[in-house]
């Protein structure tokens, strides 16, 4: 580990290119150039990690990975916030500051499209809107406009993608007063609270994990009574990370050969949950059953669309408004029955799908529901970002939950209307939601992958940016959050041999973007709150 002083860094961050800072780092003997969007770094400490592979620059506020792959002249990783929230605001003025405050250029335009997704997802840090939206003073607990009194201290349980994110932060509202939690998520916590059991459940598909935080959680809530309180936080994910089958003949690999085949198979999400819901002992309110009659307080943050706040994982506190019929008919209309596992294909042949509860049940009369965080926060906060950076911006708000093809071709004539409407500005087009994408081959990709690579195809030689990222960090079965295309990828992917049809044809749009160093980077955000792309044309 080399250190270097505030001024050896601002000797490294000297020159640009073409409005990018130029970084040379020492690897394997040499000094490798790597482009990269400025920051500025000025007081800062800075430290350099050199590895096999790669080279870490470590700055006092964050930190950037350039991943050099073995190849020179790759493009880095954007910004990567690991610092507590209390640091984000800092790190998202700075961020903002990084880029020029002057007309928006197609020069400058996939690094303009990846600092208004990096500043967005800033934006949506759980622990700040649990701690704006959730107030706890004289034994009371506000959400919104719901008032829950808090007598003693409440059971906590968290699942979803943002579980320990929003737990630490109900904890922190709460000033440590609670009498017992658990807390599944996917991945293990760098810190642990108590008085939280955490376990590690699977994503996308379940794991003994998920079982053992289904199990961990039942037994939490198993033999309440009216005076107790039981605050579910669930966000994102949820439907594989928590997972118990209601029939005893199904196993673990049953399930996950029946999600395998769902989340392969292009339905929208809110199919997807009404199938899972009729299968499981957890979803479908059937979790609010099993707390009943304690007073309940659901805080989720939505990945769906808001219309059906009783999809968000599957809705397991939430009355349920599918119904078994709904499943024989999704199921007979896909031809799903003949890939599931035999012991879930014998449920729908034999049509003894157990009913979830409806709304107007009495298992749900002390129950009180509040959204965090949704996707109109995300284009909303895409939106404003984007203005700022001299953009005329609007807010797509078509039904886009379709497959990626026709989302592309009904998008672009979005943006063809915005810019015959405003012809002397450049435009971006914030968009919402979750196109649907049916897995075809064996590759690496995901729908935001596929979106910006079939985009990229429809705006070849034009002076547009095509931006499509994950808020919860991953893209399908890729490591990647999405990718970023202009009127150049196409032209440049060929120069390399790179056909995107077959590539899509694979559900390979990752290695596309990877050769091309256009991925997008950012490790899993502890959130979800669907996908969000940018759509620029340039005047």
């Amino acid at each position: 580990m080399a250190e270097y002083p505030a001024s050896r860094a601002m000797a490294i961050f000297s020159g640009r290119v073409a409005g990018r800072m130029v970084l040379a780092f020492k690897q394997s003997g040499q000094f490798d150039m790597v482009l990269l969007q400025s920051i500025e770094v000025e007081g800062w400490k800075s430290k350099v990690k050199e590895t096999k592979d790669s080279c870490i620059l470590t700055l006092d506020r964050g930190c950037l990975i350039l991943d050099f792959l073995k190849q020179p002249f790759r493009a880095c990783f954007p910004w990567r916030h690991y610092n507590e929230s209390r640091e984000d605001e800092t790190n998202m003025a700075t961020e903002r500051r990084s880029l020029p405050e002057t007309k928006p250029s197609y020069l400058h335009g996939r690094q303009l499209a990846q600092h208004i997704f990096m500043a967005t997802m800033a934006s949506l840090d759980v622990r700040k809107a649990m701690l704006r939206k959730l107030r706890f003073a004289g034994g009371t607990l506000s959400a919104g406009e719901e008032l829950i009194a808090v007598p003693k201290p409440p059971r906590v349980v968290a699942f979803g993608k943002a579980a320990t994110r929003m737990a630490a932060a109900l904890s922190e509202i709460l000033k440590g007063e609670v009498e017992a939690g658990v807390v599944v998520s996917p991945a293990e916590p760098a810190k642990k609270l108590e008085p939280f059991r955490y376990i590690t459940g699977g994503h996308p598909y379940p794991t003994a994990g998920s079982l053992e935080g289904a199990a961990a959680v039942l037994d939490l809530i198993a033999g309440l009574t009216p005076d107790d309180l039981v605050i579910f936080l669930v966000s994102g994910g949820g439907s594989a990370i928590l997972a118990k089958p209601l029939h005893p003949e199904v196993t673990l690999a049953h399930l996950v050969e029946f999600n395998r085949v769902l989340v392969t198979g292009g339905l929208p999400i809110e199919e997807m949950n009404v199938l899972r819901k009729h299968l499981s002992a957890v979803k479908g309110g059937r979790l609010a059953l099993a707390a009943w009659p304690a007073r309940q307080l659901t805080v989720y943050i939505s990945d769906v669309p808001e219309e059906f706040p009783s999809m968000v994982a599957s809705g397991p506190t939430m009355p349920d408004e599918s119904t078994c019929e709904q499943c024989y008919e999704l199921v007979a209309r896909d031809g799903l029955e003949e890939r599931f596992p035999q012991a879930i294909r014998s449920l729908f042949e034999k049509h003894v799908l157990e009913e979830t509860p409806k709304p107007g049940d009495e298992h749900f009369a002390r129950s009180s529901y509040f959204c965090l965080l949704s996707n109109h926060d995300a284009v909303d906060a895409a939106k404003s970002i984007a203005a700022e950076k001299g953009f005329h911006a609007e807010i797509e708000t078509g039904a886009w939950d379709v497959d990626y093809r026709q989302a592309v071709e009904g998008i672009l004539t979005s943006l063809d209307r915005c810019v015959a409407e405003n012809p002397a500005r450049a435009v971006c087009l914030v968009v919402g939601g979750e196109v649907t994408c049916k897995v075809t081959g064996h590759g690496l990709g995901g729908r935001n992958l596929n979106f910006a690579l079939y985009a990229a195809e429809k705006i070849a030689g034009r002076s547009r940016v095509v931006l499509s990222g994950a808020t919860d960090g991953r893209d399908g079965n890729s490591p990647s959050t999405g990718a970023v295309a202009n009127g150049h990828t196409i032209s440049r992917g060929r120069s390399l041999g790179l056909e995107p049809d077959v590539y899509l044809a694979e559900s390979d749009a990752y290695h596309y973007f990877r050769t091309l160093g256009d991925t997008i980077e950012t490790g899993f955000t502890d959130n979800n709150v669907r996908d969000l792309r940018l759509l620029m044309h340039f005047a």
